[in-house]
């Protein structure tokens, strides 16, 4: 139990970003929308895979290696920015297609593991968010089974939600009530993709925090 209060006080800080409209909620919502279910679950899997990485490596010390080298946590958030920005705008550019609702021809033309992971990777912000979490419970002297635990209930918890999102959001009335919409979820998507790399792009000079 002693333990306990560290747990709690992490992910009363992570659940509710987590659930938070963000890069990877459209990256989930737009494959489980044009490709189906499995498309959905593959990009639920790199998001979590990518959300797990960024865990360990805040656990490990990057994000205070970002604090003292200002210029690298630049050269991420410039980068990230850019592969969103430019996600966004080949959505936007995409040729209009109807929604369909068999899945066999939905399938997508890339890997939606490593589409989701992309995504969860190049959104800096993620770093930023774990660091702020794991600093005030996580110290020198916490043992190794609390960090590997974090890290497993941080993808678990991500698997979670994601994988309900997903499901929602692929199932038959849902698809039905926007067939004939793909085009403009394509869209909305890669509206939603620019904004949030501009915005990246925008704070990518402002000092990171610790």
């Amino acid at each position: 139990m002693e333990w306990l209060g560290v747990f709690v006080a992490v992910f009363a800080i992570f659940l509710p970003a987590l659930m938070l409209p963000g890069p990877d909620f459209i990256a989930v919502v737009r494959s489980s929308m044009a490709h189906g279910a499995r498309a959905g679950l593959l990009t639920t899997a790199g998001v979590s895979l990518g959300l797990g990485v960024y865990a360990t490596l805040s656990l490990v010390g990057l994000s205070a290696l970002l604090v003292q080298y200002q210029w690298l946590a630049v050269v991420l958030r410039v980068a990230g920015g850019l592969y969103l920005a430019w996600l966004g705008l080949r959505l936007l550019l995409a040729r209009p297609q109807e929604l369909e609702l068999d899945a066999a021809a939905r399938a997508p033309r890339r890997n939606p593991l490593v589409f989701g992971f992309l995504v969860t990777m190049t959104n800096p912000k993620a770093i930023v968010l774990f660091a702020s979490v794991f600093a005030t419970s996580v110290g020198a002297a916490t043992p190794t089974w609390v960090l590997v635990a974090m890290v497993a209930l941080v993808v678990a918890s991500a698997a979670l939600w994601y994988t309900l999102v997903s499901l929602f959001m692929s199932s038959a009335p849902v698809l039905r009530r926007f067939a004939g919409l793909q085009h403009w979820i394509e869209r909305v998507a890669g509206a939603c993709f620019v904004a949030i790399g501009g915005r990246i792009l925008v704070d990518a000079r402002n000092p990171l925090s610790p």
